[in-house]
């Protein structure tokens, strides 16, 4: 994969009427050689990041009186929190001979017969996992094949990835990557009876069914009153 670039002439401030024309600032920078700003077309870095993500190498063609080529690796991106445009692109030239760090996405395929014939809930609890290896080596993309989740008893572990000779996952190899959880049942809503509230309604009766000893008393008094 290959992508020209051109050296970039404008700094600070300046780089917005680069982005009004639809280019990137840039920095190229990594072993044996010192920091180059750079202007790339918005549009074919695109292009070549889709494919390449920030773990495989790509060819900078360098356009000029000097022009070169370099292998690099899109080491870091700036966008805008906003629109998620890019604003501002890192090249890293690193040593064939050095090892690097990396964060490489996992790419789920296949069919779970847990899901598909048991209605089971597929769980991906790691969907990228950071490497170190020779550039040269590094993947593009983890693939895991789920159609070995057979039962809700199955799971895929770090250990079972599978990655280019030298290249290593930091992560430990016990810790689950995706399995299938059994579908939720939908609990009914249960209310349970207002047992405070019968009480209270039971109570009420029997003290308007009986009278009060005060009521009674008083109409014992008026009874003396009308046979006096």
């Amino acid at each position: 994969m290959e992508l020209k670039v051109k050296i970039r002439e404008k700094f600070g401030r300046k780089t917005k009427s680069l982005r009004k024309k639809g280019l990137i600032p840039a920095i190229l920078y990594g072993e044996g050689i010192k920091n180059t700003p750079l202007e790339v077309s918005e549009k074919e870095f695109e292009k070549i990041y889709q494919q390449a993500g920030e773990s495989s190498l790509i060819l900078l063609e360098i356009e000029g009186k000097n022009s070169k080529k370099i292998e690099v690796l899109i080491h870091d991106l700036d966008r805008d929190p906003l629109t998620g445009k890019i604003l501002h692109v890192d090249f890293y030239h690193p040593s064939a001979k050095k090892e690097v760090t990396a964060e490489i996405p996992i790419v789920f395929k296949g069919t779970s017969p847990a899901v598909k014939e048991m209605g089971g809930i597929l769980v991906k609890e790691i969907q990228q996992v950071e490497v170190k290896g020779l550039p040269q080596n590094l993947p593009r993309e983890i693939t895991v094949n789920i159609d070995c989740l057979k039962t809700f008893d199955d799971k895929i572990q770090i250990k079972d990835l599978k990655v280019p000779q030298g290249v290593k996952i930091l992560r430990e190899s016990e810790e689950i990557v995706a399995n299938v959880v059994p579908p939720r049942k939908e609990e009914e809503e249960v209310i349970p009876p207002p047992e405070e509230e019968k009480v209270e309604e039971k109570a009420e009766e029997k003290i308007e069914e009986k009278p009060s000893q005060e009521t009674g008393e008083k109409k014992e008094e008026v009874k003396e009153k009308i046979n006096d």
